[in-house]
């Protein structure tokens, strides 16, 4: 630019020594023109240099934010294939309780019906309006509890007739779930056994539960099905201070349940299950 600036005042005082002064006004005019160009140019210069530095930097900040992104992306990508197979990992284990409550629920369910289908059943075969019989439920179990006028004399152990009228029913009720357990469970009160070849009470409670099972066995039931149990006079229902609550706790009580291996192995197995998984 200076060389241009050089050149146009050479120019100027060259032709000033030959041109007209209206020459040299016009000319000088046209450099004043040039000159404002040439201003202009150089702050518009000055201005785009100013800007290219400016974007530049934008540039080089805005590809750095891109890397960053980039990089975020990738790390988020990862994190989001991680977090989706945790997702469809917990929706998995949440089936798999979902699936083993059910058959929890079911196995609970199915052996609450056998339940009331046992009562039923008994009920309907020996009947609730007999005094000396009781037929409930207790912790899911069928207990029919039989008073020992019905089965015995007193200190005897050999069945009357009229209890095997009433074990009869029975039997028709346990011969039609070949899947149950019977267990014979025999009672006495507090006085001491005395008499015949029995030991003690708790020979005759056992005694007079093996006498049972044999009519039991008699009617058709299958011997693997019975159980024999005696609790002499260890578990009483009321006192033995009068002779009537001596008379309730001398009894039988019949225990009608399904197998354990069918059931209860069944929920006890799902619950642990459940307990490993929690």
């Amino acid at each position: 630019m200076k060389k241009v600036l050089l050149f146009s005042l050479a120019t100027i005082l060259l032709l000033s020594s030959c041109v007209s002064k209206k020459q040299f006004t016009d000319l000088q005019a046209k450099q004043k023109e040039t000159q404002d160009l040439l201003n202009s140019a150089t702050v518009k210069l000055n201005s785009c240099l100013e800007e290219r530095a400016t974007s530049t930097a934008r540039a080089t900040a805005l590809e750095e934010q891109v890397a960053d992104l980039r990089k975020a992306n990738d790390n988020l990508t990862v994190l989001s294939s991680k977090g989706a197979s945790n997702i469809e990992k917990t929706l998995e284990s949440i089936k798999e309780k979902d699936l083993k409550i059910t058959r929890l629920q079911d196995a609970l369910n199915q052996k609450d019906s056998i339940t009331l289908a046992i009562v039923t059943s008994l009920k309907r075969e020996v009947g609730i309006n007999d005094p000396d019989i009781e037929i409930n439920v207790e912790k899911g179990v069928v207990f029919i509890s039989i008073a020992d006028k019905l089965l015995f004399q007193s200190g005897s152990y050999n069945v009357t007739t009229r209890a095997k009228e009433v074990l009869a029913k029975v039997a028709k009720v346990v011969n039609s779930k070949p899947d149950f357990e019977c267990m014979v469970e025999g009672h006495t009160d507090s006085v001491p056994y005395q008499s015949g070849v029995l030991l003690d009470n708790w020979d005759l409670s056992v005694k007079r539960s093996t006498s049972i099972i044999r009519v039991l066995q008699g009617l058709g039931v299958n011997p693997k099905q019975l159980i024999a149990a005696g609790r002499a006079d260890y578990v009483p229902l009321v006192d033995n201070d009068t002779a009537e609550n001596r008379a309730t706790n001398r009894r039988t009580r019949i225990v009608v349940l399904p197998k354990i291996d069918q059931f209860y192995d069944m929920v006890e197995k799902e619950m642990k299950n459940l307990s490993a998984q929690n």
